[in-house]
């Protein structure tokens, strides 16, 4: 059925979260009330990336933005837009509103230095109708290759267009294909890394979400390149609506011939099953996924064979994640040429990232590679809220680095990156202003490694956990000088001997603060304080008697009776009973606790 009007309603985990359901229910309700259902389609749509202002509607063919919908306000849209042709401005997101005109959201500061590849249906189409990814292009590609291309000419093409594992490791796409595709032994698999783990990062999660027949085109052309008949998405099961929508693309690509047997008419073969993982960190490493797979312990293995020789049931296997698989049909399409074009001259193409923390504009962003941090965080992200200082971004997950401030006009790179003592990673950025303490980011982020670790080898087991309870001495405030080389010490002893890449770069959280927020452990050490004043074993609480007018609420509010004090005089706080809880601090209406 044609409609004049479609509204679009992000149905990405975070809108959904924050009710989006509602509002596509309330549309659906007032639309048909105004007897419009026969013009106007309401469709559930994939993440558009600027989160912060979920949910999110944009009406087309205008192509309006509206932000911070809420069920109450459908009616007057319906009414004003849907039915007379006026959008309500007052509901628009602010920066498309002038007084000329609503302008296009790819003007917008958050879209403008933007470059839609790996998610360039999401927001676009409705993904749990093949018809409408068809129509945007879906599984052109692998018509073009099945019909006019050979296996070698695939993999030639893919290593022309300089495509980098999106997955962390930045290994050459192309390169890991031939590999494959040299050896005899039989059956070889395809299997989709989407066990996207790393606290802050949901890339992966929204390109299944919001287009998953790109993902299930790319691994069919990885298929034919390297002749595997059988793929398996190894997803992580706390990702219900990214499993739901491949469940149905799976599906829809089987009824239509796209997936299954002698795909487009030719004697080509390829089929696709999903595997849940149960949230173990770990498993991102291939062998162990690869293990996890097979249903045993999720455990990597040393490396030789790699799994393009040796990998699922000991036959050859290539895995690449969701963004990996996702860039591929657009490389066949518009060719290799064109991708390399994109981007710097040792890394191509664009990169997803997962924007989140201390910064105005937190979403999902798609950015040419070569593009700077500064771009990223204060033209594309806004800044940072409260006119806070930024202090440094982190980058790569827990295995990635904190790049400070002197650092902000880096290129975004993989080799830029690691120079710095960062990585790529899959693509979580989590941005940090002046309340944050940077010793305390490396214990939450070693906390989580730890947690994480497999315990096989005793690097990575015993050698975190070792540098976990340095950190732990020194954030409550009984750290000694030489705790500080210990750390590096140990450090450079996981990367060296770790069995796997988890343990490998564990230690680059702690070892990026030390290069570059040393002061900070040495404040912590030597001073027993907290520049930040975040750690609570090296706060102290004080009351100003100036400001202090005796009215009691903190004393009624502290949870161990610390605070003492007649009514209508200047109070006081007990430090040895003190916990440091801050209850007190968070309830004077007076401003008169002075946390220090």
């Amino acid at each position: 059925m044609l409609y004049r009007s479609h509204v679009m309603v992000c149905g990405g985990t975070g809108c959904t979260s924050s009710g989006s359901d509602n509002v596509a229910a309330a549309f659906v309700n007032e639309i048909k009330k105004a007897g419009l259902d026969k013009e106007v389609a309401v469709i559930r749509t994939g993440c558009f990336g600027l989160c912060e202002l979920g949910p999110v509607v944009v009406i087309y063919p205008e192509g309006v933005f509206y932000s911070k919908m809420k069920p109450e306000y459908v009616p007057e849209i319906v009414e004003e837009h849907l039915l007379k042709g006026r959008p309500v401005t007052k509901y628009l997101f602010g920066e498309t509103v002038t007084e000329k005109e609503i302008k296009p959201l790819e003007e917008t500061t958050f879209y403008k230095k933007q470059m839609r590849v790996a998610l360039r249906n999401c927001g676009i189409i409705d993904p749990e109708d093949i018809e409408e990814a068809i129509a945007m292009g879906a599984y052109e590609a692998l018509g073009k290759v099945l019909t006019t291309m050979t296996p070698e000419q695939v993999i030639d093409e893919m290593k022309k267009s300089g495509l980098r594992g999106r997955g962390g490791g930045g290994f050459p796409t192309g390169l890991k294909w031939e590999f494959a595709y040299k050896q005899k032994e039989t059956p070889k698999y395809v299997v989709c890394n989407a066990d996207e783990g790393d606290p802050g990062a949901f890339m992966d999660r929204s390109i299944m979400e919001g287009d998953p027949h790109s993902v299930l085109e790319g691994m069919a052309i990885a298929g034919y390149a390297i002749g595997a008949n059988h793929g398996v998405i190894y997803v992580r099961a706390e990702y219900p609506l990214a499993v739901k929508r491949l469940q149905i693309a799976i599906k829809q690509a089987r009824e239509y011939g796209l997936l299954g047997d002698s795909i487009f008419g030719t004697d080509f073969s390829f089929d696709v099953e999903i595997r849940f993982g149960a949230g173990a960190f770990v498993c991102g490493e291939e062998t162990a996924l690869l293990n996890s797979v097979m249903g045993r312990r999720g455990e990597p293995r040393p490396r030789p064979p790699y799994p393009a020789v040796k990998g699922l049931w000991n036959k050859p296997t290539i895995i690449n994640n969701v963004e990996t698989f996702a860039n591929v049909p657009a490389i066949i399409s518009n060719g290799a040429e064109w991708f390399s074009s994109i981007g710097t001259e040792k890394s191509k193409g664009t990169k997803v990232f997962a924007l989140t923390g201390k910064v105005n504009r937190t979403g999902l962003i798609e950015v040419p590679m070569g593009t700077t941090l500064r771009e990223i965080i204060f033209d594309i992200g806004g800044g940072i809220p409260d006119g806070k200082r930024f202090k440094a971004v982190q980058i790569g997950g827990p295995s990635g680095g904190c790049i400070p401030e002197e650092h902000l006009d880096t290129v975004i790179d993989y080799d830029s990156l690691i120079s710095l003592g960062a990585m790529m990673g899959s693509g979580g950025l989590v941005v940090m202003d002046e309340d944050t303490c940077m010793v305390n980011v490396a214990k939450f982020f070693l906390e989580f490694i730890v947690d994480e670790s497999c315990g096989k080898c005793a690097p990575c087991r015993i050698g975190t956990k070792r540098m976990l309870e340095i950190l732990d001495k020194i954030t409550s405030g009984k750290g000694e000088p030489e705790d500080i080389d210990r750390l590096e010490k140990l450090a450079t002893t996981i990367k060296d001997t770790a069995l796997c890449g988890l343990g490998q770069t564990a230690p680059n959280a702690v070892l990026s603060t030390l290069r570059y927020f040393r002061n900070e452990y040495e404040a912590h050490i030597n001073q027993k304080k907290c520049p930040a004043g975040v750690c609570q074993a090296l706060l102290s609480y004080t009351i100003v008697a100036d400001k202090c007018k005796g009215c009691g609420l903190c004393a009624r509010n502290c949870p161990v009776n610390a605070i003492s004090g007649e009514l209508k005089q200047p109070h006081v706080i007990n430090q040895e009973a003190c916990i440091k809880c801050g209850t007190c601090f968070e309830k004077c209406p007076f401003g008169a606790i002075v946390k220090q």
